[in-house]
């Protein structure tokens, strides 16, 4: 496929799906078999990486390739581009695609575009009931840790910086030897919110392994609810990012997982007012005496 054209079909050509359907009798028995789990069930595989479809299906990851070359694509992830094309049309609509002829005024208006359009994909879901159990346990939590390496690591800081508003310790790492040692050391009533874009980090992973077993409470934040991360966790939010021409598909979710934070944040805060408000007054005071 030429990655400049669009990622539904022209009118009058087969979806992916179709093409799918089409081309089963053809199959070998395991390609066949991870065609019927994707027809089967074509909205959680947009959400699985190429790793955890192959799991699923117990096969090997080169099946899941060569089944996607059969069906005319380049790879698993222009395959998935695809396939949330044909379920969510608006997924790839022209405002998606920047060009270096684009005047300032369209390219804002696309990026825009493909970050609201990110934002109403992850709204669809959004597991309403894990939700409800963050927001429990960061209620209840006597410290937060926050671990994100690369990209995620922004979003841990960003928690470190507003919930600290809770009135209780919390800190962010990216280094793998500080999280592997703050997750060591962890107790009952700690929550420690992991975020990966992946959901396949080592480093990320072998932490939740070694908190688990110390008592404390781990929330994922992923875009791929069947990833390892997601599974080990007790507790997963799942953002779902466009990967477009201009920017990686982890850059994107960063705007996503930040979403989930925000939400988690003002759920929070909801069932304790009067302690943020008492909080945030504290730091209003607190702040100008640094200004000129």
């Amino acid at each position: 496929m030429n990655k400049n054209s669009s990622h539904t079909p022209p009118p009058g050509q087969p979806g992916c799906l179709t093409v799918l359907r089409s081309i089963l009798p053809h199959l070998t028995k395991t390609e066949h078999k991870a065609a019927e789990y994707i027809l089967e069930n074509p909205a959680e595989v947009i959400h699985l990486t190429i790793t955890s479809l192959a799991e699923t299906c117990s096969i090997a990851e080169a099946t899941i390739f060569r089944l996607c070359k059969k069906a005319g694509f380049t790879g698993f992830q222009s395959f998935k581009i695809a396939l949330a094309a044909e379920m969510y049309p608006t997924f790839a609509t022209e405002y998606q695609e920047v060009s270096a002829d684009d005047s300032p005024g369209a390219l804002a208006a696309k990026v825009f575009h493909s970050i609201s359009e990110g934002l109403q994909d992850t709204l669809r879901i959004v597991d309403e009931k894990e939700l409800a159990k963050a927001i429990a346990a960061v209620c209840q939590a006597k410290r937060i840790y926050a671990y994100g390496s690369g990209v995620s690591s922004i979003v841990a800081l960003d928690i470190e910086y507003r919930f600290i508003r809770f009135g209780i310790p919390v800190v962010s790492y990216s280094d793998a030897h500080m999280q592997y040692t703050s997750a060591s050391l962890a107790k009952p009533g700690d929550v420690i919110l992991v975020i990966s874009h992946s959901g396949s980090n080592q480093d990320i992973l072998g932490a939740i392994e070694l908190a688990k077993p110390c008592g404390a409470t781990v929330i994922a934040i992923t875009s791929h609810l069947r990833s390892p991360i997601s599974q080990a966790a007790d507790i997963t939010l799942c953002g779902m990012a466009r990967e477009v021409n201009y920017r990686s598909e982890a850059m994107a979710s960063r705007l996503m997982h930040m979403a989930l934070i925000d939400a988690l944040y003002v759920g929070v805060m909801l069932q304790q007012p009067d302690t943020i408000k008492a909080n945030v007054q504290k730091m209003r005071t607190a702040v100008p005496r640094r200004k000129v």
